[in-house]
């Protein structure tokens, strides 16, 4: 899976929260913030529905999006990228460092650090 870039994270992180959502009712959550006109918003949107990351809800009036990538999952794989990739960080990384997320819960903090280090055991051959 590759990575959601910013925008997409911004509606993603939305949809986790929320649950499925209108392109309208998403772009008047987060548009203004991001400077977005309802068309930024529902390219987005069609870029990341393209990729797999949302899901069309069209057998409802209006549609809806849902996301479809794992908050927990997604989250851990950015932790990943960033700790390895742009940090340069090796051993393992304790996801206690995201207690304060409003993000996650205290079970999807334990998911988090089963991720995050199960993939560098594997990687290391334990």
């Amino acid at each position: 899976m590759a990575n959601p870039n910013p925008s997409e994270l911004v509606i993603l992180k939305y949809l986790w929260n929320s649950g499925a959502k209108t392109a309208r009712q998403l772009h008047e959550a987060v548009g203004p913030s991001q400077d977005w006109q309802l068309s930024t918003t529902r390219t987005v949107l069609g870029r990341m529905e393209a990729k797999g990351w949302v899901k069309r809800n069209g057998d409802v009036d209006p549609v809806t999006f849902e996301p479809l990538l794992d908050r927990v999952e997604t989250l851990g794989t950015l932790v990943r990228h960033l700790a390895r990739k742009v940090l340069d960080m090796d051993g393992p990384i304790p996801a206690t460092m995201f207690a304060e997320s409003p993000h996650l819960s205290d079970d999807e903090l334990d998911e988090l650090d089963q991720i995050i280090n199960a993939a560098e055991a594997r990687n290391n051959g334990e």
